[in-house]
């Protein structure tokens, strides 16, 4: 027996999976966990409807609410959601389970490509710790099943909002067929493989802390840059921006022992003459 966290919004996705665990799966265990971000003035209704789904079905429910308000950033309302998704799944030993589908990976490639990504930017929607069993569906796939089945869902009105990036996207993508889509799927199966390769030998070569100055500065800056990335996932920190990488690579290469370079916010690296370690800010508690 497996035992899920399900991200439940409310929405015709997560509606329409979390419908197909239960007729299909029903040797697991679902938990139906639902984050209400606090941004709009009917999302305590969301969270009383998935609460009654959850209810109908016979699941245990988990929710948090938080008062992010109406300009919380994507990006902050999916830091806060995923939070509260990975400490749920920790708190019950499950594995997070979303209703991520192909739209969803074609907008995203379609965010990062804007914003102006690195090779990463195509292997989205690939963490380790999550499953994302409707990524070969479309949209349209799953109106069609909730359709079909007789559920009921909310809508979400700031999807129509396209002060969000991912919204004015969305409906610029629709000129988009669905070989196209396809494409992009393939894409991004096969960057996801590649990934997974880089990473593998990227953790073989840097190796333990204290890590060697001297491998940094022997290759290109391209491929120095990556080893350092997989410094900070070795040492279980998040991962800095591009720009920081860089500004860290640069200390790497040309502080004197007995410096220290601040990376980001509580991450600094500090410096012997031929190795550099990484050290966090403690906090401090009164």
């Amino acid at each position: 027996m497996v035992r899920y966290i399900v991200a439940v919004s409310g929405g015709v996705d997560s509606v329409a999976l979390l419908h197909m665990l239960v007729h299909e799966r029903p040797d697991d265990e679902l938990i139906v966990a639902h984050f209400d971000h606090g941004i709009r003035s009917e999302s305590a209704a969301d969270a009383a409807f998935v609460m009654q789904l959850a209810d109908k079905y016979g699941l245990p429910f988990v929710s948090q609410r938080e008062e992010l308000g109406p300009n919380a950033s994507e990006e902050l309302a999916r830091h806060r959601r995923y939070a509260f998704l990975r400490s749920m799944a920790k708190k019950h030993h499950a594995t997070i389970i979303t209703a991520h589908h192909a739209d969803d990976v074609v907008e995203t490639i379609a965010i990062n490509l804007t914003r102006g990504t690195g090779w990463r930017g195509l292997a989205v929607l690939n963490s380790g710790d999550i499953e994302r069993p409707l990524l070969s569906c479309m949209k349209a796939d799953l109106i069609a099943y909730a359709q079909r089945h007789k559920l009921e869902w909310r809508e979400d009105a700031t999807n129509q909002d396209t002060k969000y990036l991912r919204n004015d996207l969305r409906q610029r993508l629709t000129v988009l067929d669905p070989d196209s889509h396809r494409l992009l799927l393939l894409y991004r199966d096969r960057q996801c493989f590649l990934r997974q390769m880089v990473d593998n030998e990227i953790d073989r070569l840097v190796g333990a802390s204290p890590y060697s100055r001297h491998m940094f500065i022997a290759v290109s800056d391209i491929a120095a840059q990556e080893l350092l990335r997989g410094v900070f996932v070795k040492e279980g920190v998040a991962v800095p921006t591009r720009p920081q990488i860089q500004r860290a690579l640069h200390a790497v290469k040309v502080l004197h022992a007995g410096k220290s370079h601040n990376v980001a916010t509580g991450i600094s690296l500090r410096f012997t003459k031929t190795h550099f370690v990484v050290e966090l800010a403690r906090k401090v508690v009164s």
